[in-house]
């Protein structure tokens, strides 16, 4: 056997071995997702959405969990998102080629893989006991935005590479200021990229747990927080609760919790690729 059959023989073998690993995890995927299906769906009613949470599981709803999902994700979107873009475009744009800069770099890439616990105890210390904000939505949301504020800076930057030197020689060659062109031209090109990148790290926030019992997020809360100062739950937290409990039909809630929190992250990552398309096909 020559070197090229061996060759190729190597790539058929990898080829299907691919495709053997990714067959098993979709079948997997389908098996999960299904018996949370089964043991959920039937559950889901507007009453499950609207009630309180109870000792009774025929009685126990969501309400509380969600309006406090809804919270922390409106509140965590409003303080990352600026300042992620904004960093983003300064380091792409404005910092210096030096050490201090590549040494930036370095930790905010670092900074998207750590652990979200560590981020809980930042949080703890600094938003809970040092700024005195306690258990509160605000104290979850500052949290939760130094969570995602790395992976938001690195999808800014890597949007604005993205976008063709012509245009911005364009633009200076009109007269155009550095800003005038980082406004007009490049933050239009690279929004559908940013954009993606931001609904994606908020879908990862709206799925975290560890963060939010650390700073004393509450598994149990007879009201849904009116002001960024309340205490509060999310549909984590509360699926946690739920799952821990021995009786069948507090798992049947957690299922229908499950598909609920399913959904609202399936409908966030379809937003991302269809403005990720529409960008593309608009600066195509």
């Amino acid at each position: 056997m020559s070197n090229i059959q061996r060759n190729r023989w190597k790539d058929q073998v990898f080829k299907f071995w691919g495709i053997f690993c990714t067959l098993i995890g979709l079948v997997l995927l389908v098996i999960f997702i299904g018996n949370i299906v089964i043991d959920g769906f039937s559950r889901i009613d507007w009453d499950f959405i609207t009630n309180l949470p109870s000792r009774k599981a025929e009685n126990s709803g969501i309400y509380t969990a969600l309006m406090g999902s809804i919270w922390i994700l409106l509140l965590t979107t409003i303080i990352a998102f600026p300042l992620g873009v904004a960093a983003g475009i300064y380091l792409e744009e404005y910092a210096n080629n030096n050490k201090l800069a590549g040494l930036l770099e370095i930790n905010i890439s670092n900074l998207a893989g750590v652990p979200s616990i560590i981020y809980g105890l930042l949080g703890l210390e600094v938003f809970v006991r040092i700024m005195n904000l306690g258990a509160s939505v605000l104290a979850g949301s500052l949290t939760l935005s130094l969570l995602i504020l790395p992976i938001v800076i690195v999808a800014t930057r890597e949007a604005i590479k993205a976008v063709p030197n012509s245009i911005k020689d364009a633009s200076y060659a009109l007269g155009a200021s550095k800003w005038q062109t980082i406004w007009h031209q490049i933050l239009p090109a690279s929004g559908g990229g940013i954009l993606t990148g931001v609904i994606l790290a908020l879908s990862r926030a709206v799925g975290e747990t560890a963060p939010l019992i650390v700073i004393g997020a509450l598994a149990y809360v007879p009201f849904a927080p009116k002001t960024p100062m309340d205490e509060f739950s999310v549909l984590p937290i509360q699926i946690f609760n739920w799952i821990s409990r021995p009786q069948a039909g507090f798992i049947e809630n957690a299922a229908a919790a499950i598909i609920i929190l399913l959904g609202i992250t399936f409908i966030m990552n379809a937003v991302a690729v269809y403005f990720r398309n529409k960008w593309q096909k608009k600066w195509k």
